[in-house]
C-alpha cells in the first residue's frame, strides 16, 4: 500500500499503476467501480442485503409484545420496535376493511426471515399474518454490526 495523491485526492492503494497507464481516467475508472468497496472495507465490511428489515402487523399491544418478546428471545431477531396506532384499510374477503392495528419493524438477518416467518404463523391470531421484509442496503455500520453479534446465522 502507499498514499499519494491521485488527480487532486489523497488515496492509498496498492500499486495499480503499471495496469492503468498512470493516467488519472484510469485511476477514476478504478475508483468508480471499485470505490464502494473499497469505502465499506476500510470502516465496516456489510454486505448488501445481509440484513432485512421485516414488518408484521398485529391487532393489540398484547399480541405484539407477545410476539416480539418471542422473536427476540429465539434470537430471530436482534430488535423490534412496536409502533402503536396505525389504520390499515385493505380488502378482505372482497370488502373493504378499515382496522386499527400495531406495526413491528424488525431487524434480523436475511437467512432468518423463513425462521422468522414460520414463528409469526403459527402465534399469530390472524388467518393470514402479514409478514414481509425488504433488505437492508445501507445503514450505520456499528447497528448493522450489532445485529450480525445478536443474531445467529
Amino acid at each position: 500500500m502507499f498514499s499519494r495523491y491521485i488527480c487532486g485526492m489523497r488515496i492509498g492503494l496498492p500499486r495499480l499503476e503499471p495496469l492503468l497507464g498512470g493516467s488519472c481516467r484510469g485511476w477514476l475508472l478504478l475508483l468508480r467501480s471499485v470505490g464502494p468497496r473499497v469505502f465499506s472495507m476500510a470502516s465496516e465490511t456489510y454486505t448488501s442485503g445481509a440484513h432485512s428489515a421485516a414488518f408484521v402487523t398485529c391487532p393489540n399491544d398484547t399480541v405484539a409484545k407477545d410476539l416480539a418478546r418471542g422473536i427476540v428471545q429465539r434470537k430471530l431477531a436482534a430488535c423490534v420496535n412496536i409502533v402503536p396506532s396505525i389504520t390499515s384499510v385493505y380488502e378482505w374477503q372482497g370488502a373493504i376493511q378499515e382496522d386499527n392495528e400495531v406495526l413491528l419493524m424488525i431487524k434480523t438477518r436475511s437467512s432468518k426471515v423463513s425462521a422468522l416467518t414460520d414463528y409469526v404463523r403459527t402465534n399469530h391470531p390472524y388467518e393470514v399474518a402479514e409478514v414481509i421484509s425488504l433488505p437492508i442496503h445501507q445503514g450505520n455500520p456499528p447497528y448493522l454490526k450489532w445485529i450480525a453479534d445478536v443474531v445467529p446465522e
